[in-house]
Order: structure tokens, then C-alpha cells, then sequence
């Protein structure tokens, strides 16, 4: 393997900032901090971790596109770019949630964490080698359980956390045990180079235990049915800006990389998409999981009375659509993907955003809870109707671009006759069904009355209400410009 370093360190230049940036917030703290309110603590923590987001984000634009290096252990081209940059930009939302959020003790390592966290999601989107890809996926995973039980002043965060690492954990020993069997049948560890070994080799039944094992990891950090028991109770009890985090920044690096997993490196064993109930491939599995996530994440949604368990269900059903960007990568690339992943993010971190206010105003549990919320303050109910009408795919948002777009690939595999076919039918189906709890969440926010006579009127931090803006403004300038992201690719 030919090594400079110097190439690396140039490569990885976002990777170093958001490293040093962490430990630099919390050396601030620990010098200057320690004995100042909470409340300034977590300001100039957020402060320098919003500017170490915003360099790393210059940094990854400054790379550019360079192609294989060390060894073809990384990969920076125009998706992993993408990604570098959009899960940056949802962990800079992130930290606007947290500044609306309720004080938590220690906030430097908080935010150090959510840093951490997203040096973990960038080297996802590099990562071209099983070792690098395992390493960045726990570093991220790792700093997300943190995340999820930080708040140590109620049970429901403990609880959060503790669930979302057991199973967590449990996943990761499918896909070790996965990869270990790659290894061992390739005698690679480089993606390219084990494609290459594949497709001489072939479907055979030890390919076939590996694709289940990385699929059963695939399924739980997509947060995927039958691998979804965790996101509900780690949405429900995690901080509100941890719960952002994962549903946001963390979906789009996890599916980047099993995106690149699945497709240069294991795309000798995909099977023939256009019959995809066939045997014989992994585009089986992830058309299984799709239909599963949909009906389960729509179904169960319809039953929920806690804004941020539907969330959570909803979701999964997002999974399931996420899964059809993944079946059909080969046919339109990775950018329809990228465009899905990155609106549905910034959707979500806002929605997030605005339960984040509330909780700081008197508490936000229950769907009835917004009641009355136009009233108490026009901004955030205008945003949360955008993001809500996003998720459930109005136009011109950006989430109606981006299902469109899916479902019209998907009809181009096969035909309506096809697998899937019905399985786009399906979706669109069920999209139709999500509609309905998305317009009990606005009905509560923009039409019912609140409870008392005279509403109080909520205050939204500068820096939250200006979070919940740009990603408004990002929602409705990519629905009516799409191109502004796919031409990237």
C-alpha cells in the first residue's frame, strides 16, 4: 500500500477539526467554564461547536473530489462529499435544538459528543474498507448511546439509553460476525477488491449467512421493522437534541454507507431487481424490510397519542421509503438517495426543534399538548406545519420531490406487474394512510384552541428560531429546486 500521510491528513481535514473542535470545548469549559450558570456554559459550548461545524463543513468543501486513497480505505467521491456535508448541516441544526432545548448538566460534553459523533458519520461516508467502515459506525453509535441517556435527571433518558445500547451492541455482533465471514471468503478487507473476489465466487450459502447478518445490522441502525423495538422508547426518552441526531444525521450516514456497502461491494450477490422476491440476492432482504417497515411504521403510527413515539413510527415507514432509494442506487445513482435522506433529515430536526421550545415552555408529550400552539407562537407553528407536510410528502416540498421520485424508479425496475411493482403500490398506499396522523398533529397545532383563555405566549431562542427558518427555507427551496442537489452528482 502505497502511504502518504500527507495525503491522508489533506483528506481527512473535516475528520481532524471535528475532532480537535471537541476537545477544545470541553478544555474551554473545564479552564473558563466550571464555575459560570449552566446557562452560559451551554451557550459558548454551543458557540465553538457550531464553529468547528461550520470549518469542517469549508474544509470538506475545500477537499474536494479526490477519489480512492490509502490504500482504497477511503473514498471521497461526489456521494460521500454530499454526505460529508449534509450530516454536518444536521448536526449544526442540532446544536440550534439544543440551544432551545431545556439546561442539562455538563453541557461542553454534550456537545462534544454530538461532535463526535458526526467525526463518526463523515468517516462513514468516506469509508471503503470493512475496518474503517466498522470503526466509524461504532465511534458514531458509541457516542449516540451517550447521547441518548445523558439526561441524568429523568428515568425515561436512562431507560432510552440502556435500550438503545443493548440492542445496539447486539447488532454489532451481526455485523462483525458478517464481516468476519466476508473476510474469510474473500480474503479482503478494501470493498473493491472484495466485489472483484465475488464476483468470480458467486452466491453460495456462506455468502448468503453473511449478506443476513450485515442485513439484520442494516435493519437496526435504519431503525427498519422487525429490528425497529428500540427507536420508539430512545425517540420518546433521549434529550430532544439527541433525539434529532439520531433521526437525523445518523440516517444519512448509516444509509451511505451500507449503501456502499451493499452496492460496490457486495453488488455481485444482489439478485435481479426486477424480480426481487426471487431468491438469490440481497435486493430480496432489503424489498422484505421495505414492505415491513412501511405497513409496520404506518399502522402503528395511526395508534399513537405521544408526539415523539409517532415520530418514531413514522420514521420507520421513512425507512421503508429509504430502502427503495437503496434498490434502486444502480439505476439512478446515489443522488435521489442523498436528496431523500438529507430533506428528510432537515424535516425532522425541525420537528424536533419545535418540541425542543415547548418543553422548555411547560412540557410537550402528548399530541394535545400543541393545542392552541398558532396562538402561542405563530413561528412555530408555521415551521412545524412545513416539516410535518414534508414528511408526509405535500408539494412542493421537498418530500413529495424525493417519494416521487423513488416511486417512479421503482415502477421502471419491473412495471406494476413486478415485485416491485406492488411494492411501490404499496408505499404509495400507505403514504396516503400517513396522511392522516400528519394532519392530526396540524389540527392540534393550527386549529384546536388552547386550554386556557388567555394563551401564554412562547419565547423561541435567537438561535433556535433562526435553526427553524434556514431548515424551512431549505424544505421549500429544494422542493421547488431539486436540481439544486442532484446536479451535485
Amino acid at each position: 500500500m502505497n502511504t502518504s500521510y500527507a495525503q491522508l491528513a489533506h483528506a481527512l481535514q473535516p475528520e481532524i477539526i471535528l475532532a480537535d473542535g471537541a476537545v477544545l470545548v470541553i478544555a474551554f469549559d473545564l479552564i473558563f467554564g466550571r464555575h459560570r450558570p449552566l446557562a452560559t456554559r451551554l451557550a459558548a459550548s454551543l458557540a465553538l461547536g457550531a464553529l468547528t461545524l461550520v470549518a469542517a463543513f469549508i474544509a470538506s468543501v475545500f477537499v474536494g473530489p479526490i477519489g480512492g486513497f490509502y490504500g482504497e480505505s477511503f473514498v471521497l467521491d461526489s456521494f460521500a462529499l454530499a454526505t460529508r456535508g449534509g450530516v454536518i448541516v444536521l448536526a449544526l441544526l442540532t446544536l440550534g435544538v439544543a440551544a432551545g432545548a431545556k439546561v442539562m448538566r455538563n453541557p461542553a460534553e454534550y456537545v462534544a459528543l454530538i461532535l463526535f459523533a458526526t467525526t463518526g458519520f463523515t468517516l462513514m461516508a468516506a469509508a471503503n474498507h470493512l475496518l474503517i467502515a466498522f470503526a466509524s459506525l461504532e465511534l458514531a453509535s458509541l457516542s449516540l448511546y451517550l447521547l441518548a441517556g445523558f439526561d441524568k435527571d429523568r428515568r425515561e433518558s436512562a431507560e432510552a439509553g440502556l435500550k438503545y445500547f443493548l440492542l445496539g451492541a447486539l447488532a454489532t455482533a451481526f455485523l462483525l460476525f458478517g464481516f468476519s465471514l466476508i473476510y474469510g471468503m474473500t480474503g479482503e478487507l478494501a470493498l473493491p477488491r472484495i466485489a472483484a473476489v465475488l464476483a468470480q465466487c458467486g452466491m453460495s450459502p456462506l455468502p448468503a449467512l453473511a449478506l443476513v447478518m450485515v442485513m439484520v445490522a442494516f435493519g437496526f441502525k435504519a431503525a427498519a421493522a422487525p429490528f425497529h423495538l428500540w427507536a420508539p422508547d430512545a425517540y420518546e426518552g433521549a434529550p430532544t437534541p439527541s433525539a434529532a441526531l439520531i433521526a437525523s444525521a445518523s440516517k444519512l450516514a448509516g444509509f451511505t454507507l451500507f449503501t456502499r456497502l451493499l452496492w460496490p461491494g457486495l453488488g455481485a450477490l444482489a439478485g435481479d431487481s426486477s424480480h426481487a422476491l426471487n431468491p438469490g440476492g440481497w435486493i430480496t432482504i432489503v424489498v422484505l424490510l421495505a414492505g415491513a417497515s412501511l405497513l409496520i411504521g404506518n399502522l402503528a403510527a395511526l395508534a399513537q397519542t405521544n408526539l415523539r413515539r409517532l415520530l418514531a413510527y413514522s420514521a420507520i415507514a421513512h425507512a421503508g421509503v429509504m430502502m427503495l432509494g437503496v434498490v434502486t442506487a444502480s439505476l439512478a445513482g446515489p443522488g435521489p438517495l442523498f436528496y431523500y435522506l438529507f430533506t428528510y433529515g432537515i424535516a425532522t430536526a425541525g420537528a424536533f426543534g419545535v418540541i425542543a421550545v415547548l418543553e422548555r415552555n411547560g412540557g410537550c408529550q402528548k399530541i394535545t399538548d400543541l393545542a392552541g400552539l398558532s396562538r402561542r407562537s405563530p413561528l412555530l407553528a408555521g415551521t412545524l406545519a412545513i416539516f410535518i407536510l414534508s414528511l408526509a410528502g405535500i408539494p412542493p416540498l421537498a418530500g413529495f420531490f424525493g417519494k416521487f421520485t423513488f416511486f417512479a424508479l421503482m415502477l421502471r425496475i419491473g412495471g406494476i406487474a413486478s415485485p416491485t411493482g406492488a411494492l411501490t403500490l404499496l408505499a404509495i398506499a400507505l403514504s396516503a394512510v400517513s396522511l392522516y396522523y400528519y394532519l392530526v398533529v396540524l389540527k392540534q397545532a393550527l386549529v384546536e384552541p388552547f386550554a386556557s383563555e388567555k394563551p401564554t405566549r412562547i419565547h423561541v431562542p435567537a438561535a433556535t428560531a433562526l435553526t427553524l427558518l434556514a431548515a424551512t427555507a431549505l424544505i421549500i427551496g429544494l422542493g421547488l429546486c431539486p436540481s439544486l442537489l442532484l446536479t451535485f452528482f
